[in-house]
């Protein structure tokens, strides 16, 4: 029979408590014990039942650790640059041995790592993504800077560039596709660097178009007051009189007639009859 068949609730309830008693404390340890007593056995000047409660160690161990007998080869682990505990910490408990080293926790090293900006990564397997969260990005908001898509997706200005004035090399390929569905970005990061650029178009009084007024129509009184184009011809023979000046500009009609004859140096009729006379 197994062990853990013959206990009891009580038992049973004991051994959990106790496991889960064992985590807490392995959690409430430094990354790589050892070698952070090592490190601070060489570096600090802290006593051995310091180090000990901080590393979870005897303080017999951490003299062993001292005298060379115990954590042999082992290379020291810095735990400040390693944000595990403070160089202040260390400081007081330096100066007070009573005094025991606070451990940073885990949440307090990931707060602190997501205040540091560093540049965006995208996988390469989404990188061909990219110019459709772009053409997303330009088609429906078109108040965001390029430097804010840049940093959003993670490309480059003249990429961002080529999509808007439509000179990329695939820009007959590219559908626009929400970069939060790709993964290139989160929403929350969307939704801020959306409200960002609006606060800074508001600052310029420009307004800010809605997703119903950049797909609307132009309205009738709009379109009325657009000047005409000349139609471009469909047919072969249409492009022998076909022109980009307006017909109805009599002067300009004027000016584009020339007369064939002046065009080549011929003598005259009476200069014709006088020679052969």
């Amino acid at each position: 029979v197994a062990p853990r068949a013959r206990f009891s609730e009580r038992g049973e309830a004991v051994f959990d408590a106790a496991k889960t008693q064992r985590f807490d404390d392995m959690t409430d340890l430094p990354l790589m014990p050892k070698a952070t007593a090592v490190w601070l056995v060489d570096n600090t000047t802290l006593t051995f039942r310091q180090i000990g409660d901080f590393c979870g160690m005897h303080e017999l161990e951490i003299a062993g650790v001292a005298d060379g007998e115990v954590a042999v080869g082992i290379k020291g682990f810095d735990p400040v640059a390693n944000n595990q505990v403070t160089a202040d910490d260390i400081k007081r408990c330096e100066a007070d041995p009573v005094a025991r080293l606070k451990l940073l926790k885990r949440v307090e090293v990931a707060a602190a790592s997501q205040r540091r900006r560093s540049p965006r990564y995208t996988p390469v397997s989404k990188r061909q993504d990219r110019p459709s969260a772009i053409a997303w990005l330009v088609r429906y908001h078109p108040e965001m800077e390029d430097s804010q898509i840049g940093k959003l997706v993670g490309t480059t200005k003249p990429t961002i560039q080529s999509i808007r004035n439509r000179s990329h090399w695939n820009i007959s390929s590219i559908q626009p596709v929400d970069p939060v569905a790709l993964g290139l970005c989160r929403q929350l990061d969307l939704d801020a660097a959306v409200r960002k650029a609006a606060e800074k178009r508001a600052k310029t009084q420009q307004p800010v178009p809605s997703s119903e007024e950049r797909i609307s129509l132009m309205s009738t009184a709009a379109s009325l007051m657009t000047p005409d184009e000349p139609a471009s011809p469909r047919r072969l023979s249409e492009f022998e009189n076909f022109s980009m000046d307006d017909p109805r500009d009599d002067r300009k009609a004027a000016a584009a007639r020339v007369d064939p004859d002046s065009l080549f140096n011929l003598p005259k009729a009476g200069e014709d009859d006088e020679d052969e006379d």
